[in-house]
This record gives C-alpha cells, structure tokens and sequence, in this order.
C-alpha cells in the first residue's frame, strides 16, 4: 500500500495505524499545489459477495454524506472525498497535526476536579453539534480524541457508523446483520454491545474518560458492583458529593437513567458549574415610635421655610457639580478622541479612564475605552467596555458594531454573528458589518450562508473587493471552482495588484487542471509581492508538474531567497536537479534540506538515488540505511538499496535487501528480476574456477 497512488491523486505515504474495521494512512494530494498531506482509511468489507457489495456501497454512500455534514464543524476532520477502488471503499479526510488525548493519560497521572469540568464541557461541546445531526459517535474514547497543535484544542474523529460497512452480512434470508459490536471495550455501555446504541451511550464513553482522568485508572481497572453493575470509582479520588453524582448519572449501566444527550449533559455541567452566590436577606425593622413636643404653628412655619432654602441649595450644588463635571467629561472626550485619532491609543485609554471617573454613566467614553483597548489587540477588556456602553445605551450602533469585531478577533464566531446581526437590525446597509459577518460565518464553515452576506455586501458597494474575494474564497472551499474563478477575476479587476487573489486563483485553476492559467495567476502574486514566498513555492511545484524542471529551480532559488529556512523548497529544489541529471548540485539541495528536518525518509532516499546515480555506491547505501531508519516498511528504499550493493558485488546483501522489499510488496516485479540476477551473480561467483579441483 505504501507508495501507491490511490484514483491517480492520493499517494500513500506513511502507517497510521488499523484494525478489524480497516486501516488508516497518511498520504500526499498530488493534484493540490505543495501535495498537502491528508489522511486516507481504507474499509474492508468482510464479504465480497455482489449483494453485501451493493449493499455496503449504499450504507457508505450515506455515512459519507453523513461525515461530510458533520465536517462543517470546526472540531471534527472535514471529508474531502470518498470513493470505491478494487472492491474497497476510502474516506479522505482532513490531516490534523496532533496527539490524541491517550498520551495526555499517562499511567498514574490524575487530574483534578477543575481539569475534568473543562475536559467534559470541551467534549460535549463538540459532541452536542453531532447528536444535534441525529448521529451517535459510539466510539468515544481518549484514541479518537485529538489535541490539535495549532490551538491546543481537542478535536473528534473516528466516527464508529462508518464502520458498519466492514461488519456488515447478508444473511440467507436478505437480511443485514453485523457482525461485530463496534466501540472499544471499556467505553461500550451493554445496550451498546447489544448493537442497540443511544445518544447515552455516548454520554456513557465520555463519563467513563472522566473517571479515568480523574482516578488514573483504566477503564478495566474500575470495580463494577457485582449486583447492580454500577460503578465503584469515588473512593479512588477526591471531588464535591455533587460532581460525583453528575458523573454517576453519566455512566448509569440503564441508559435510561443516563442524561440523554450532550445537550442535557452539557447544561446539566453548566448550570452545576455556575458560581452560587448568597444573596443577603434584608429584614425590615421599623424604627421606634418617637414622641415629639408640641411645637407653635409659627415655629413650625418658620422650620419648615428654613428647610425649602437648605433643600434648594442643596439641589442648586449638586446641578452645578454635575453641569461642571459633564462640562469637563465633554471636553476630555474631544481629546481623547483626537489621541485616538493620532493613533496614541495609550494616551487615548489613559484619557477616557478620566471621563469614566467624573461620568461613569457617559456611553460615548465607554465605546471610545473599548475601541482604543480593541487597537492594543486587548479584546476581552474591550469586550467589557462595549457591554458597559450598550448597557447605558441599549441601541448603540457604534458598539454594537465594535462588539461584533472584538469577539470575531477572540474567534468566539457565533456570538460575534449575533451582534452583527443586532448591528444590521440596527443599520441594514452596512456593507462592511455583511462582510464581516459571512467571515464569520465561513470561519464556522457556514460557506452558503457566509456567502449570501458576502452578496449582500457587494449588492450595497459594487466595488467592495474584500467582499468578492471572501466570496471567492466560500466558493473554494465548496469546490465550486468555476464560480470561485469568476470571483477571484471580478477581485482582481477591481484590485489588479492584490497578490492574495491572484495566489488563490492559482489554487482555484489547480484544482479543476488548467495549469498554463494557474501559473499565470502565480506569476501575477509573485509580480505583485516579490517576497510572496508560498506563491513562489506553488509556482515551483507546477512547474514540476509541467516538467519544466529548469524553471522550477529558479523558482525554488526564489522561495529561499526569501525563506531560507524552507525545507519544501530545498527538497523539491534537489528533486528538480536530479530529474536533470544534476545529481552533485542535487545531494547539495538534498543535504540542506536534512539540516532543516533529519527525520524524513524521503530526502534521504531520493538523496540514495542521486548518490547511486553519481555511482557513489557505498554512500548511497548508507543513504538508504537512514531512510530506512525512519521508514523500514517503504520497499522502494529496500530495492534501490539492493542495486547499489549489488552494484558494489555484495551479493548476499543484495539478495538480503531485495528480500525484504518483495516480503513488503509481493508482486514487486522490478525487484524479483533484481534479486534473480542476483541470485545468477552469486552462483557463478561460486563455481569452480577453471583448472581447479
């Protein structure tokens, strides 16, 4: 499998690990700029009989569906493609640089309270989208839990309907059965592993990774009570007696007095977890009845005049206090807002801070505080800021507006939608707040929806090409690259030297093979912005494509100029020379490429090939011995190290490495020759020489 090319696009790069359900690789989109890496598992159905094909390929073609749908969420892998080889069928789905949430588990390790709320609410957050889509996970365990590198959130993958298709039987009688209970054993509640799975059963899982998280125990090592099933996990930790019913009620072994889903496990964690605050009760004593002395009418007439005067200067003070402080808070307010303007944004800060003093009721000082807090990229303080304003001032545009974009930078995406969307109700032609609400919308990977506000937008400023561009790149990323194109030209035609446009155009005409007008387009970007690196690398990579391999090094030479550091860039450079023949400039690009990334097998065996072709036959070989070091199931090395010790009249090494790369891939008929010839030398090495005995 490993090297091969699946439907001519994927090729198999590497083991990612498999079992009873089928395997799982990582391979290289050969049709995308750069080849980015993705990840391809493989469904082996049990029977190949035409009716349990024909059924298996109905059942994938909906799960696939059903994946897709489920993809749009930012914390689940988004199926790129799926499709039937050799009676076999294949997802290709996101590639996530991650670990998954078992090496976080280590043996004995225990977290705490704290750590197991926010590690379940992280879960069912995620998990709450998927029931929401009328879809049971059934294979909730810490392997199928990723923690992605870039942001250090988890991610869910290895949904277990999918893999109905590899257990699936037809009996004698038309019926479908499976075969196999999929889960994995300690997460699999009983009405689970009766193949009669819930939305609690899910529940179930995640309970049971809580436990776990907080005890440091498997979930084998857990006691289960011999008469009722339930668990026996409390006196293996420490937690509040009501968390620990909240984790009960998870793991229930009746699923019925499980939660129900993650909405209801969700809410149930949120509202458990809200801080309770005591409210004091304030008990109204009256006061004690006083007896007064009787007092003369005149007395009387004459207090209570005394008391209007005092009355209205106490009133006539505070209106002159107010009216000065109002008076100042105006005028620091018009310097403030010139500091903003001058862009001192500390200066500006320090400035409505003082009006807030004298005026804490003045909106316009709340709504400058946070604009000035949201240009010092402090986005959660401005968020308090523009919550203050639209307190004192309900239907503020200006901060609802700035509210919007303040969560937006926070990526809270939803809640920034729905100030934008109080910001239109608000103000309806704004081409901008539609602009920034379909980017919030595509960063939620709601491109239909993110592209009827990018419309809206360009409807209100005909010539608002950021809008075009966001639409164009939601069109991308549907794959409807024809329309996408159109967009990125009607971009380009109102900005003709925006070099992002020009770049994703490239990638737009990729995709659908029109590669002349693609590497236009990467001409354009890099004529544009000359130090445009990732232009210079796709522009570099077509040019392989079109064989153009001279081009293509002065292409690479760019992206180093510019990033020297560039390990893709030095690779393909030294592959280019060697589809040249240039192989000693080629083991030069290959050993600058190793500096920057040692581990990968594939420079130090293209690396090999060159050496071998320079007929350095020994260097080759210790070439191939570190690719092999870091990947000893590719044949490939295995054969072309082969030759070169052939090469060298080691013919037993030879025949030994041969061996291994036919035992990898049996019908390997280059190196069956090979090892033949081999097996030829080493015989006629062994006859008797003439005149001897």
């Amino acid at each position: 499998m490993l090297g091969h090319t699946l439907v001519g696009r994927y090729q198999i790069i590497s083991y990612l690990g498999g079992g009873g359900f089928g395997e799982t690789f990582v391979a290289c989109d050969t049709h995308l700029p750069g080849s980015p890496q993705c990840v391809v598992k493989r469904l082996k159905p049990q029977a190949t009989d035409p009716v349990t094909l024909q059924t298996a390929r109905r059942l994938f073609d909906t799960e696939a569906q059903v994946l897709y749908q489920l993809g749009t969420h930012d914390r689940i892998p988004q199926l790129l493609a799926y499709f039937e080889e050799n009676e076999e069928f294949y997802l290709v789905q996101e590639f996530i640089q991650s670990h998954d949430l078992s090496q976080e588990f280590t043996p004995g390790k225990i977290f705490n309270q704290e750590q197991v709320i926010s590690l379940l609410q992280e879960i069912l957050t995620i998990l709450q989208f998927v029931h929401q889509q009328k879809v049971i996970h059934r294979d909730i365990n810490p392997r199928n839990l990723l923690r992605r590198k870039q942001d250090d959130k988890l991610v869910l993958i290895d949904f277990g309907a999918v893999k109905q298709i590899t257990t699936q039987v037809i009996t004698p009688g038309g019926n479908t059965k499976f075969t196999v209970a999929i889960g994995t054993p300690g997460y699999i509640p009983s009405e689970q592993a009766q193949g009669d799975p819930k939305f609690s059963s899910d529940i179930y899982a995640l309970g049971i990774i809580g436990i776990q998280a907080l005890t440091g125990l498997s979930p084998e090592q857990i006691e289960k009570d011999v008469d009722t099933n339930e668990l026996n996990w409390q006196k293996h930790t420490t937690v509040t007696d009501d968390f620990a019913k909240l984790l009960d009620k998870m793991v229930r072994y009746d699923f019925r007095q499980r939660y129900s889903s993650a909405t209801v496990a969700l809410q149930a964690i949120t509202d458990w977890n809200q801080p309770h605050h005591t409210v004091p009760l304030n008990v109204y004593t009256p006061p004690p009845i006083k007896i007064f002395p009787k007092f003369s009418k005149k007395l009387l007439r004459n207090s209570v005049l005394g008391l209007s005067f005092i009355g209205i200067g106490i009133f006539t003070s505070i209106y002159i206090v107010q009216a000065i402080n109002s008076a100042n808070a105006t005028e620091l307010y018009k310097q403030a807002n010139t500091l903003y303007e001058l862009q001192r944004y500390k200066d500006a800060l320090s400035t409505y801070e003082k009006i807030l003093q004298i005026r804490p009721d003045y909106a316009l000082a709340w709504n400058g505080q946070a604009k000035a807090l949201s240009e010092l990229k402090e986005y959660k303080e401005a968020l308090v800021a523009y919550d203050k304003a639209i307190q004192i001032k309900p239907n503020y545009l200006d901060a609802w507006s700035g509210r919007a974009f303040a969560l937006f930078k926070l990526q809270r995406y939803p809640e920034a939608i729905a100030s934008f969307d109080k910001a239109l109700q608000l103000e309806n032609n704004s081409p901008e707040l539609w602009n920034a609400k379909g980017e919030a919308l595509s960063h939620l990977n709601q491109y239909n929806q993110a592209i009827k506000s990018y419309e809206k937008a360009i409807e209100l400023r005909k010539d608002f090409y950021e809008a075009w561009y966001n639409k164009a790149r939601a069109l991308h990323n549907l794959k409807r690259y024809d329309e996408a194109i159109a967009a990125y030209d009607k971009t380009v035609e109102l900005k003709s030297d925006y070099s992002l446009a020009w770049y994703n155009r490239g990638n737009a005409l990729v995709n659908i093979q029109r590669y002349q007008d693609a590497f236009a387009a990467y001409d354009k970007a890099v004529q544009y912005t000359p130090n445009y690196q990732q232009a210079w690398l796709s522009r570099s990579n077509l040019l392989i494509n079109l064989q153009r391999y001279p081009e293509a090094i002065e292409s690479f030479n760019q992206v180093i100029k510019y990033s020297p550091n560039n390990y893709q860039a030095w690779y393909n450079r030294g592959w280019s020379l060697h589809q040249m023949q240039r192989d000693e400039e080629a083991v030069a690009s290959y050993n600058k490429a190793i500096e920057l990334k040692r581990n990968d097998y594939q420079v130090w065996y293209n690396k090999g090939n060159s050496l071998y072709n320079l007929k350095k036959y020994a260097d080759a070989i210790a070439s191939y011995n570190r690719a092999i070091r870091y990947k000893p199931d590719y044949s490939e090395t295995w054969y072309s190290r082969g030759n070169a010790l052939l090469n060298l009249q080691h013919y037993q090494d030879a025949i030994a490495s041969y061996d291994k790369a036919i035992k990898l891939k049996p019908d390997y008929q280059q190196a069956i020759n090979a090892r033949n010839q081999a097996q030829e030398k080493l015989k006629a090495n062994n006859l008797p020489q003439p005149g001897g005995i």
